[in-house]
């Protein structure tokens, strides 16, 4: 077997399981859980019509680049969404459709990383999405991790590595808004990051998947592409996105998402996924087309959002320390308790589910930033994340006790 397999740390869900394997729920209480970030929201309905109407594609092999009018359709979306220029965008160059942003953000460390070269490591957002930090064993890169602390409003920071660790780094991840935190990177931190990428020679791969969940309606996240563009980058060099369906349009079942920008990084990562094999089938490309080119959806699923934020942080507000992030569908609560705790005791008094905070960090000279913290998905109905909150002041109350 591979030997690098046995760098990988169980999945956060794992060890939640553990936590919680001989915990007895209260059957009093109807179960809510909070723990997983998929979206409970009806999937949009353009996607489901548009993939029912070609299942025929079925009988046919898909072109590993996906389809022209794919292409395009992501292409269009991405000048509108991110005020690109249209022609600075070539379809066939600078685009390549992906079984969703999970499987892209993994596989593209294994085409990008060279392992042999000395120290060879991977940067990444601390606490943030574990696979950054499985891709970057198995390309045989060390993970550097960059604390996403109140102190940097809860983005990596950026000068938490040396200049000669910066040497190091072929890949750095970014998470915009953040997956645990909701933190937006304006447009100074994206040039910055750029400005450290130049000067230190390595690609960014920024993963925006919840770049269509906001809570200004007027102020939409921008992303490293329109950076780029303003900094005259004409081929996107080393800014590399990754979008996906999932969030956006509540579809995590589709598998359907996108990598754009750096063409001369996407020629090899073509090369690369020719031999991964992970492509779209015709129908998905006919969904995905579909909710592309469909906005309606996009508000729509917004403004339920922002309807949970408003029930959900003035009761919040009175149990611990907590902000309101710009985007994502996250809260990341910190309590004067420990997670795992607070995550036990939810699960067997009041039939919630959650994560400790913990499971989704690590401890970097010996201070992991997700301690007593939990991270709560407001995926549920707003009726649920409301009762989830009283459910959870009731938990306070009993561990502080």
């Amino acid at each position: 077997m591979n030997p690098r397999l046995d760098a990988l740390q169980p999945y956060p869900f794992e060890r939640l399981a553990t936590l919680l394997r001989d915990i007895r729920a209260n059957p009093d209480r109807d179960p809510i859980s909070l723990a997983i970030g998929e979206p409970q929201h009806p999937p949009a309905s353009v996607a489901c019509e548009a993939l029912a109407a070609e299942l025929g594609g079925v009988a046919h092999y898909p072109p590993t680049k996906g389809s022209e009018a794919l292409r395009a359709a992501i292409a269009d979306w991405l000048t509108l969404r991110f005020n690109i220029d249209r022609q600075a965008i070539d379809d066939k160059r600078h685009i390549l459709p992906a079984a969703g942003t999970r499987e892209a953000l993994f596989s593209f460390a294994q085409a990008v990383v060279d392992p042999h070269k000395p120290g060879a490591a991977v940067a990444m957002p601390n606490p943030g999405y574990q696979i950054y930090e499985g891709a970057a064993l198995l390309a045989g890169a060390e993970p550097l991790y960059l604390p996403c602390q109140p102190e940097t409003g809860f983005l990596a920071d950026l000068d938490a590595l040396a200049p000669h660790d910066w040497d190091r780094v072929q890949l750095l991840y970014l998470c915009s808004p953040g997956n645990p935190t909701g933190a937006v990177a304006d447009r100074d931190y994206l040039q910055r990051a750029l400005a450290l990428a130049d000067k230190h020679d390595f690609v960014i791969a920024s993963d925006e998947c919840y770049s269509e969940i906001y809570a200004d309606e007027s102020a939409p996240p921008p992303g490293l592409l329109d950076v780029a563009q303003t900094q005259g980058r004409a081929d996107f060099e080393r800014c590399v996105v990754f979008h996906s369906l999932s969030k956006r349009s509540n579809l995590p079942g589709l598998r359907s998402g996108f990598v754009a920008g750096d063409g001369r990084v996407l020629r090899e990562f073509l090369r690369y996924r020719t031999y991964h094999g992970a492509t779209l089938g015709n129908h998905v490309q006919a969904a995905s087309i579909a909710a592309w080119r469909d906005e309606d959806h996009v508000r729509e699923n917004r403004a339920r959002y922002r309807e949970k934020y408003n029930a959900v942080m003035p009761l919040i507000e009175s149990l611990c320390e907590v902000t309101r992030p710009q985007g994502s569908f996250y809260l990341w609560p910190r309590f004067d308790a420990s997670d795992e705790s607070l995550t036990v005791a939810a699960l067997r008094d009041e039939n919630l589910k959650v994560v400790p905070g913990r499971y989704l960090a690590r401890a970097v000279g010996g201070v992991n930033p997700g301690e007593n913290r939990l991270r709560l998905s407001l995926v549920a109905q707003t009726h649920d994340c409301v009762e989830a909150v009283q459910r959870l002041a009731r938990v306070c109350e009993t561990v502080a006790a």
